[in-house]
């Protein structure tokens, strides 16, 4: 079986929706390719002002870090506290929120110093951020995008995310991309592109083969998470749980279209 098939079956495991509808299909041209912690098991991912800032989960190994891009050293780190599965991150003006798992609480820390500020609580799961400079979007695993007030961290809406009226499930890493909303699919290498307004997908965006085998570490390499977008540069990066790299890519359109 190849690595594209592999992950058709996978993704019609998590969104049959998906393997079954007439979007568009984006595939991906490498434009660099930049070292990754393989260590790093990652949960969030963001570029700001030339750094990636990156979280990392598991208990006792979760932490949020501030990455040279270029090198992928650490430049900053704080340890998420030994009983909390670190999750998702974001910025909003001087702060940075992330998320933990399944504890129902997330932090706000500085965005500069990292130092913790406070904590609030939510229902449910906490599995990604990001924002669209009005709002704080959240994901939680189902098909449905939460809508956080950014200064209160409370809910105040909700996205249902559907594809030709059928929900997708699994909903993950989140990114902002040219009012577009970019979630990574668990357990797949797809993206869905997805329109913030009605919640319609739009796009799907499949990263198969993206890693090679010869970079997978049978056992410790996991899955791909981690979306970032520079919108100065027009660069929108990936990489996943484990991986040994971070790429770097364009995305087009493949020919035919459609997910079969």
């Amino acid at each position: 079986m190849t690595i594209e098939k592999l992950a058709l079956l996978l993704c019609a495991m998590a969104c049959p929706a998906l393997c079954q509808a007439a979007v568009p299909v984006y595939g991906y041209d490498i434009v660099h390719i930049y070292p990754h912690d393989p260590a790093a098991f990652t949960e969030g991912l963001f570029y700001l002002n030339g750094f990636l800032y990156e979280s990392t989960g598991l208990e006792q190994h979760s932490s949020i870090r501030k990455v040279q891009l270029e090198t992928g050293k650490i430049v900053q780190q704080y340890d998420v506290p030994s009983q909390y599965f670190g999750e998702g991150i974001v910025n909003w003006k001087n702060h940075l929120v992330g998320l933990t798992w399944k504890s129902h609480v997330g932090f706000v820390h500085d965005l500069k110093t990292f130092k913790l500020l406070k904590q609030f609580q939510y229902d449910g799961e906490g599995w990604a951020l990001t924002q669209d400079g009005k709002q704080i979007l959240m994901s939680d695993g189902s098909s449905e995008i939460r809508l956080l007030n950014p200064q209160t961290l409370l809910p105040i809406g909700r996205i249902q995310v559907t594809l030709e009226g059928k929900p997708v499930e699994n909903l993950n890493e989140l990114e902002w991309v040219k009012g577009e909303l970019y979630a990574n699919i668990w357990q797949t290498n797809w993206i869905v592109r997805i329109d913030p307004h009605d919640g319609h997908v739009v796009g799907a965006i499949t990263l198969a083969g993206l890693l090679a085998p010869a970079d997978i570490v049978k056992g410790q390499t996991d899955v791909l998470n981690g979306i970032a977008y520079d919108p100065h540069g027009d660069r929108l990066f990936v990489t996943g749980k484990n991986w040994p790299k971070l790429f770097e890519i364009k995305l087009h359109i493949q020919s035919g279209a459609t997910v079969p």
